[in-house]
């Protein structure tokens, strides 16, 4: 199936315009546009068709809150570790999650035990089912900026623990924790480069051809 100009350059302008949100309205996410974007991370690549993912959607003010204390104690664990007094300052001012405010948070999890004990191409690289996971999550993010909708990437948060808050078997392992929701505003600029916090990186000095460095 070919693609028309016009659907590859919709498609890099999503690619262009997905932004992690941080702020979002309290306006609820339509089924139909959740169950699309749940369908669009469904369909990632995953090594041996694994498809290792599963999606917690999570409602409840009582577990996002237990959530929110959890980030909030590791948080202050990262701005302790800064030296330089500017980039405290500017670490204490950055918005890192949105995780009471945004309608839905979902959870995105690997079943590592999923087809054992064989899975087609997975033991030489045994990671390869949480990088499948995470082609699951880019799915859903630019399947979300799609509808309109904002997802943010929780990162700031101890794993272990919010795994047992979530209640996961041993076998089942975060790979995201997200806040999605319709957004105050999608930003032109990613925000820690709009904040000052870090710059894209020039691509040519990031691609190497045959070996390292070369």
């Amino acid at each position: 199936m070919d693609f028309s100009p016009e659907e590859r350059e919709a498609i890099y302008r999503v690619i262009r315009a997905r932004r992690d949100i941080r702020r979002f309205t309290p306006q609820p996410i339509p089924e139909e546009a959740l169950a699309r974007i749940l369908e669009a991370a469904h369909h990632a690549p995953s090594v041996g068709f694994k498809q290792p993912w599963n999606f917690i959607l999570i409602t409840s003010e009582k577990i996002r809150r237990r959530i929110k204390q959890g980030f909030e104690r590791v948080n202050a664990e990262e701005l302790a570790r800064l030296e330089a007094d500017e980039r405290k300052e500017l670490y204490s001012r950055l918005k890192l999650e949105g995780i009471m405010e945004s309608p839905l948070n979902i959870a995105v999890t690997c079943d590592r035990r999923r087809d054992a004990p064989f899975v087609l191409g997975q033991r030489p690289m045994p990671d390869t089912d949480v990088y499948s996971t995470c082609l699951a999550v880019q799915n859903m993010w630019l399947a979300a900026r799609a509808e309109g909708i904002g997802l943010g990437w929780v990162s700031i948060l101890d794993t272990k623990e919010t795994e047992s808050i979530l209640g996961l078997p041993d076998h089942v392992q975060l790979v995201a924790y997200l806040c999605i929701g319709y957004p105050v505003e999608f930003q032109s600029e990613p925000m820690l480069q709009q904040t000052g916090w870090k710059s894209r990186l020039d691509l040519n000095r990031l691609i190497y051809r045959d070996t390292w460095g070369n």
